[in-house]
């Protein structure tokens, strides 16, 4: 049971990837009193204790990172708001479906479906709640498929701009403007409308007129614009968007939480030296009542002054509650987008307020802390071969050989590109259903 148990852990990175992710017997009745009970409700929709159990139990086999109870509570709302955009699309998974998802999640730690279900029953965890899972993904990638794909074709262009940020020994620069929009539920339709005006324009002055009007980041009395930054640097969901960009061109209006941004390119340039690939970000979230408020924004502005690195921020918020701080480090794929694009301009020490939270009643006070890079492997190094099915396969020819690479690295950028755009969509479009919603705890 050991064994089938370390497996499935080895399931949960793959899922996060490929998704932008009963007891033995049931409990009698006097157990189960008030098990079924619903604790939150999103737009109406309950989510029990049992529930929150069973994802909590289940998420501590798959060894996911962070607390389960906290991220069962985040992943069972964000299931309930996919679950409900996609039945309001007109979305439903049929059973064969269904079993096929639950096939390919099972077939990651060498698996049959019959099999996983079996080792999650004997560690506690229902059928259903298995099916639930793997239901809510299924479900998120059809409607994310349906509503964004077609704006996540890959030219011939976007690929050669790839080629050169991923080629070669060199790196990749990108200078870039920005125009960050934040709104209230009152004000979203207008400043979407707005977004959608902007993301037509091809002249870098008006874009800069339309950034020292309406943007709210700190560039924007320089028109949005920003340095030379390292591809590497940003988001891994806006790399794709960047790079299929070309000089002068506005990115599609991105959704974010409280907010929309758009990206003007300027220039893109190689250099020499490679740019670094990192393994962690880590920073500080301090939070601020009043949203971007005069006395919200002067006491943020005060914080910048007064501190120097994420330690000073422990004595900013002493004697408050521990939730108006966090400090933490995480993959950069796992960064909120917004968050990342705020500290992909700063270096450590570095403070934005530019973001907000609770649709817009909380000012966000980001600080960069610090970057990892990632030790890329000795490259005089052996290669161990890859496991395969014991046959060996010639090329009739070095040419042939060369052509079939070409091939399969032209069509795994493709498919990158259009990851990369279409879980940056996606992203965006959860960020836009939470702060829609109306989510209730009891």
């Amino acid at each position: 049971m050991t064994t089938t148990v370390t497996k499935i852990s080895r399931v949960f990175s793959a899922l996060a990837l490929a998704v932008a992710v009963g007891f033995a017997a049931l409990p009698d009745r006097a157990a189960a009193q008030g098990l079924f009970d619903p604790v939150i409700t999103v737009n109406n929709a309950p989510i029990t204790r049992f529930e929150l159990e069973q994802r909590a139990r289940f998420l501590q086999l798959l060894r996911a990172p962070g607390d389960p109870q906290k991220l069962a509570r985040e992943q069972l709302i964000e299931d309930r708001l996919k679950m409900q955009a996609a039945r309001a699309n007109g979305i439903e998974i049929s059973e064969e479906n269904l079993l096929e998802g639950m096939t390919r999640f099972a077939s990651r730690a060498n698996l049959s479906a019959e099999e996983l279900i079996k080792a999650l029953a004997g560690a506690g965890v229902a059928e259903e709640t298995f099916r639930d899972f793997v239901r809510s993904g299924v479900s998120w990638a059809e409607l994310t498929r349906a509503r964004f794909g077609p704006r996540v074709a890959v030219t011939e262009e976007d690929l050669e701009r790839a080629r050169q940020a991923t080629g070669g020994a060199g790196g990749v620069q990108v200078l870039l403007s920005e125009i960050i929009m934040p709104f209230t539920p009152e004000t979203q339709p207008e400043v979407e409308e707005r977004a959608r005006e902007i993301a037509e324009l091809d002249s870098e002055s008006a874009f800069s007129a339309q950034a020292r009007r309406y943007s709210a980041t700190n560039t924007a009395g320089r028109g949005g614009r920003l340095p030379w930054t390292p591809i590497n640097q940003l988001p891994p969901a806006l790399q794709g968007i960047v790079l299929s960009l070309a000089p002068g061109e506005v990115s599609d209006p991105l959704p974010l939480e409280g907010a929309v941004a758009l990206f003007q390119m300027r220039d893109i340039m190689e250099t020499d030296v490679p740019d670094p690939t990192y393994a962690a970000i880590e920073y500080a979230a301090y939070y601020i009542d009043g949203g971007r408020s005069e006395a919200a924004l002067s006491r943020a502005r005060r914080i910048e002054e007064d501190t120097d690195t994420c330690d000073d921020l422990y004595g900013i918020a002493q004697g408050q509650p521990e939730s108006v701080l966090e400090i933490g480090s995480k993959a950069p794929g796992d960064i909120p987008n917004d968050i990342a694009i705020e500290l992909a301009k700063l270096d450590p020490g570095e403070v934005s307020y530019a973001l907000t939270r609770a649709d817009g009643q909380t000012l966000v006070v980001l600080m960069l802390c610090g970057r990892s890079v990632e030790i890329a492997p000795d490259p005089a190094a052996p290669v161990a071969a890859a496991e395969g099915d014991g046959t060996q396969t010639t090329a009739d020819s070095p040419e042939v050989e060369a052509a079939a690479l070409e091939l399969s690295q032209t069509e795994a950028l493709t498919r990158q590109i259009g990851d990369q755009r279409l879980n940056s969509y996606a992203e965006g479009y959860l960020a836009q259903l939470k702060a829609e919603a109306r989510i209730v705890e009891r």
